[in-house]
């Protein structure tokens, strides 16, 4: 039998759900535990606070169950240790004990006092340099880094949500199902002005499929009125939002109509062909040929703009990034500072941006179908909640009431 290790943890440990997923992270790994005290808070306000030992035959058996709690804001009671620092032997390697991160706010002791670490993202690993530690993907990692190994003082801290807070109460990181679609709007509509009020940044991540259901007109709106302050998507969206622009179609059949046009299947390469010939897109809208369409309005109001290429893009656009590496260094740029993420219909963008956002950072994913925002928070964006309905009618249903003039 390994030596017992003894823990803490606080919070809204019961409401949360996060006391039943301790005890159960340790059966289920063959461990054993000893709760040696359980405060459980009087008021909807207070934290509740638990102490226990943990077991388990085998020390690796006993650091896989510490690794899991861990991830779910569990401390060693001796929180003085201090964190374990390896070199890394190469450009892109680290040791095997390496620290995985999660995407929930952490702090490493070192030096005799905590430090946070920047830069919050799931599966990165922590470089600590001097009195400054952030998170750094493992492609980055440079041959003498000094990479955080094992878990020794590191101390991670999930966002617990106010029970009675009035914001997003509809949202408690479930699936909404369609009659709660209105009061969704309504909270959300609310959650933005104060963003926008404070100047801080709301960022959408739409799918081509926005473009598909008319909703590019409605989230244009939203651009204009200062509610956007940046839109993260693939070549499809900007290829879809310039054939909708200049020839009315969507991937050939007509926006208003929703009646294939005739040789409307060469419309989405003409949009291409136009956004080429002229250089840019920022170029089509200088010299006139992109009079409108979501991307005229990015560009117009200077939103921070990201298209994201892949192998199976036509064309590309000139502004999209077909190199991986740029594109995610993009993307998690005009993350940094997001107070909230709109993901809207798009699973392979929303999964990849779900990522590289913080726990911290409001998140919602709007789609016709439940099973996208379950695999959003399946892959680790536990902060995701879902709207589950058309993405057109929910775009017009938020403009209509941020901005009802328009």
């Amino acid at each position: 039998m390994s030596q017992p290790r003894r823990l803490v943890a606080e919070g809204h440990l019961i409401d949360s759900g996060l006391m039943s997923k301790f005890l159960a992270i340790v059966v289920e790994n063959g461990g054993t535990y000893e709760l040696l005290r359980f405060d459980i808070g009087r008021t909807v306000s207070d934290f509740s606070r638990v102490e226990m030992t943990v077991s388990a035959a085998e020390p690796e058996r006993l650091e896989r169950i510490l690794e899991n709690l861990t991830a779910l804001g569990c401390h060693p009671v001796d929180e003085s240790r201090a964190i374990v620092l390896k070199p890394s032997a190469a450009d892109g390697t680290v040791p095997d004990d390496f620290y995985s991160t999660t995407n929930h706010r952490t702090r490493v002791y070192h030096g005799g006092r905590f430090l946070d670490v920047a830069d919050q993202r799931m599966d990165a690993v922590i470089v600590v340099e001097g009195d400054r530690a952030r998170c750094v993907k493992l492609r980055d990692v440079k041959a003498g880094d000094q990479v955080v190994a094992g878990l020794a003082g590191v101390q991670v801290f999930p966002p617990f949500r106010e029970r009675e807070k009035a914001d997003f109460v509809f949202m408690n990181n479930e699936v909404s199902s369609e009659r709660r679609v209105e009061l969704a709007v309504a909270q959300l509509a609310e959650a933005m002005r104060a963003i926008r009020a404070r100047r801080g940044r709301t960022i959408a991540v739409p799918g081509p499929v926005v473009v598909h259901t008319g909703g590019t007109r409605h989230l244009g709106r939203l651009v204009r009125g200062g509610y956007i302050q940046g839109v993260l998507s693939g070549n499809a969206l900007g290829v879809h939002d310039v054939e909708a622009a200049l020839f009315n179609t969507s991937l050939g059949v007509d926006v208003a109509t929703g009646i294939p046009v005739d040789e409307g299947h060469r419309n989405h390469m003409r949009a291409i062909n136009a956004i080429r010939m002229a250089g840019s897109l920022g170029a089509a809208v200088e010299r006139g040929v992109l009079k409108s369409g979501l991307m005229h309005d990015c560009i117009v109001h200077r939103v921070d703009l990201a298209l994201a290429g892949s192998i199976r893009d036509d064309g590309p656009l000139p502004d999209t990034l077909m190199d991986m590496t740029q594109a995610q260094e993009r993307y998690a740029t005009l993350l940094r500072g997001a107070d909230l993420v709109l993901i809207l219909g798009t699973m392979l963008h929303g999964i990849g941006v779900g990522n590289m956002t913080p726990s911290w950072v409001r998140t919602v994913c709007v789609d016709i179908h439940p099973a996208v925002v379950t695999k959003l928070v399946d892959r680790g964006s536990a902060q995701a909640s879902g709207i589950v309905t058309d993405v057109g009618l929910f775009l017009r249903l938020l403009a209509d009431e941020l901005d009802p003039a328009r």
